[in-house]
């Protein structure tokens, strides 16, 4: 692989396992030659990210961010500045909202669990590129992961696809804000992959098999194709795309029926 990213510095939100989708987009980033610092959020996590960063290099910083905290996102970034004076590249993979909420009805979502998928997979992006937009002194490239849900309703999906609506409206916004200095803003939409995040959604195998039978490919995707084109959206051929969502799914986007 080129490594076109050489010199870069990129900033990772959302690594739980080896089968994040934040896991394969850094791997993608890291063979390009870009440097990478990441973010744990709780102890439960962090054996799991500091075993893969090791791997990645032995001196790869880790530190502590709960995105949902003003002062812990601040703190990331104080000790961003200790490794470096700019940074080029972000990727937010971060979403919540409480089981229950996923599992009946939307009209039965609470106000607690509707505030807490927002604050966290939608607002926290807006957190992050607040703090890391003045690092990115010579522009930059920031992406976030979406789903299908944000545009048409997938069952039991629910409030979630509500906030990755917020998330994707939240992109196009940034994006306006950002780009006088030539920071990118744009989502990944990708198709249903066998993650922990993922089968978390009630009826998960069944979506699989929907995708099989409907989209174009006759599959969804797998994450090294989204790491692919996290890849791509990190490079020079994606410099005039901003404020997009770039939809990696096997073409089901597309379909009416």
């Amino acid at each position: 692989m080129s490594r076109f990213l050489e010199g870069k510095v990129g900033l990772v939100f959302g690594v739980a396992n080896k089968r994040s989708i934040a896991w394969a987009i850094a791997k993608a980033w890291h063979a390009a030659g870009a440097k990478l610092i990441f973010n744990y959020q709780g102890e439960r996590i962090k054996d799991n990210v500091e075993d893969l960063v090791t791997d990645l290099s032995a001196d790869t910083p880790f530190y502590p961010c709960d995105v949902s905290s003003d002062a812990e996102i601040s703190s990331f970034f104080g000790k961003v500045r200790e490794h470096t004076d700019r940074v080029d590249l972000m990727l937010h993979s971060v979403a919540f909202a409480p089981k229950e909420a996923l599992e009946g009805d939307f009209i039965s979502t609470s106000r607690e669990a509707y505030r807490m998928a927002h604050d966290i997979s939608a607002y926290s992006l807006v957190g992050l590129t607040r703090e890391c937009a003045p690092l990115m002194t010579n522009g930059g490239s920031i992406v976030a992961m979406s789903y299908y849900g944000a545009e048409k309703v997938v069952p039991k999906y629910n409030v979630m696809g509500v906030a990755k609506a917020s998330l994707e409206a939240c992109t196009r916004y940034l994006a306006y804000d950002l780009g006088e200095k030539k920071i990118r803003v744009n989502c990944i939409s990708a198709g249903p992959v066998n993650t922990l995040a993922a089968r978390g959604i009630a009826g998960f195998s069944q979506m699989m098999k929907y995708y099989e039978a409907k989209a174009p490919l006759k599959r969804s995707c797998t994450t090294e194709e989204i790491g692919a084109t996290g890849l791509f959206l990190a490079s020079e051929g994606a410099a005039a795309i901003t404020g997009q969502v770039i939809y990696v799914d096997g073409g089901y986007q597309i379909m009416g029926m």
